[in-house]
């Protein structure tokens, strides 16, 4: 494989990522942390949130800085974050390892600007992987729900595929890997989905392309989100037949639950308690947390940050009393069930599970963005339940639902933290999906 300029120059990826990857959609970078995790390296990471840009970057630091045995970098920025830059903790690196973030909208407008500073990136290599997904929300049966499907069907993220097409185009990965949920094969009466088929196979570079339902929690993952993973590959590359195919993903028993294995070592919260960027040390010892240890999950620091939860107001605190109690004994509150001078919206016919608690003997229910805007959906499963010790889960919390690494920092606010997170791929996932290409990729490496 063919290293950057950068890299033969400066060091960049680690020496054993011998495979290149674009990153298109990026978001915080759930998808691109599980591929670079099996040994991928990043050539670029396409997004237009700044925010989400921001958090890519400070996580592109901190694998240079782990590479180069420097983490006690990382570490100082961490410990200093409330009186440090994060422009000033990048600049303690060459730029070329910020560079590989992106921040712009696809956007026909903006294509051409892309495709130059990408180029610039791969520096005449080939790219062998494009990763990503374009915003769900134009998918999603909740997205459609809520804003309507008459707005939803002019929504331009409904078209966002195309580009991802357009990507193919230029760059002729050896294979693909499109995330998304569940509706992108029912919206619309699965129009987008055929048409994103009907786009791939008329590049002329011999795609086959497959979408199958797969579900994190059979990949390691506590929670039980469903996505549709479509991964695409060419048949013959060079006159050659390539042997790909749609990988074989490794299953896992899942007997851990959230509350004792995912949750227990981190120390107690209440409502409002917590800070965004203090550290926060361990209550039980990594050789007691059997689940985090294997998944990887307190990562390479010995303590973690942003165990921040968000404040309530008497009226939220008492209902997710109710709903704590309720789900202890195994039912789930309604909306309906809430007394009349506690309720707050008019609507007492849709969205009833509004209020939720996440099952703490278990997996949790798919933790989506909507968890930004308020965290009503995602109660803590509190064993000795109060009217003052019930809340939400925290940003750390919400991040280790997706697997996410204890040392992933997430820039900007806390609602941003929230968003960023839930609208991420999970680690483990991504994990296992860029194992199972590897082996393609190493087969057809040897043979070639």
């Amino acid at each position: 494989m063919c290293a950057s300029r950068a890299d033969k120059q400066q060091g960049g990826p680690a020496k054993n990522s011998h495979y290149t990857f674009i990153d298109l959609f990026a978001g915080a970078g759930g998808l691109s942390e599980g591929f670079e995790r099996a040994g991928y390296s990043p050539v670029a990471h396409v997004e237009m949130n700044k925010a989400a840009c921001d958090t890519l970057r400070t996580r592109a630091v901190f694998h240079y800085l782990d590479r180069h045995g420097r983490l006690d970098i990382y570490r100082d920025y961490l410990v200093n974050k409330s009186c440090t830059r994060c422009e000033d903790f990048w600049s303690k690196v060459p730029k070329h390892v910020t560079d590989t973030v992106i921040q712009a909208e696809i956007s026909d407008g903006t294509l051409g600007d892309i495709f130059s500073e990408v180029d610039r990136l791969c520096a005449g290599c080939a790219v062998d992987l494009i990763i990503g997904g374009p915003p769900c929300q134009a998918y999603s049966l909740v997205g459609r729900a809520r804003v309507g499907k008459d707005l939803i069907s002019h929504d331009p993220r409904n078209d966002l595929y195309k580009f991802y097409v357009k990507f193919l185009e230029r760059y002729t990965p050896r294979m693909f890997v499109f995330e998304n949920v569940m509706g992108i094969l029912t919206a619309r009466g699965g129009e987008p989905f055929r048409d994103l088929c009907a786009r791939v196979k008329g590049l002329g570079l011999d795609y086959e392309i497959e979408a199958r339902e797969c579900v994190a929690s059979k990949y390691g993952v506590l929670q039980h989100r469903h996505r549709y993973i479509i991964v695409g590959w060419r048949r013959k590359i060079n006159g050659k037949t390539t042997g790909f195919h749609y990988p074989a993903l490794e299953e896992v028993n899942q007997n851990f639950r959230v509350l004792d294995d995912l949750f227990s070592d981190l120390p107690a919260r209440n409502a409002g308690e917590g800070t965004l960027t203090g550290i926060v040390r361990y209550t039980r010892p990594l050789s007691s947390m059997f689940y985090l240890k294997k998944a990887g999950i307190r990562g390479k620091l010995d303590f973690t940050t942003q165990h921040i939860a968000r404040p309530n107001n008497r009226n939220d605190l008492d209902i997710y009393y109710q709903a704590v109690l309720m789900y202890q004994k195994g039912r789930r509150l309604k909306y309906t069930d809430i007394p009349a001078d506690h309720q707050t919206h008019k609507n007492r016919k849709s969205f009833l599970d509004r209020f939720r608690v996440v099952d703490g003997t278990g997996c949790s229910h798919t933790l989506v963005a909507h968890i930004a805007k308020d965290g009503h959906y995602y109660i803590y499963p509190t064993p000795e339940p109060t009217p003052d010790n019930v809340r939400s889960i925290t940003v750390r919390e919400a991040a280790r639902i997706q697997s996410f690494p204890d040392d992933y920092f997430f820039e900007g606010s806390r609602s941003d933290a929230f968003r960023q997170i839930g609208n991420a791929v999970p680690v483990l996932l991504a994990y296992t999906i860029a194992t199972a290409i590897l082996k393609q990729l190493d087969t057809w490496s040897m043979k070639s």
